[in-house]
């Protein structure tokens, strides 16, 4: 496998794919932030997370197949992997804070 087939075969998807996640996790906490009240952005942050879940699981499913069976390529899949597996502790801040400020505001 040439190094660019690699790469078009998952590497730049899933990079596309942890980057959008980042962004319009952090697009639907700030306006969560913004307007706590409205629970619509609370639901819409819901149901997102859980496509997110199961979109980002089956691209570290991939790449993880991808970083087992082309052995030359693991440095280049492992990173891959990190990339979308850091959304993870992102992905949990934002979840703590949103039920601390629904705390706060329920108090």
């Amino acid at each position: 496998m040439t190094k660019k087939t690699y790469a078009t075969v998952t590497g730049k998807l899933s990079t596309q794919i942890a980057i959008a996640s980042f962004g319009f996790g952090t697009l639907v906490f700030l306006l969560n932030q913004f307007f706590p009240q409205e629970d619509i952005i609370f639901f819409i942050g819901f149901i997102y997370v859980l496509i997110a879940l199961f979109v980002n699981g089956v691209v570290v499913l991939n790449l993880i197949h991808h970083f087992i069976f082309f052995q030359n390529h693991r440095e280049y899949f492992g990173v891959k992997i990190l990339i979308v597996l850091a959304n993870i502790p992102i992905a949990a801040l934002f979840f703590y804070l949103t039920i601390n400020n629904i705390n706060f505001l329920n108090s």
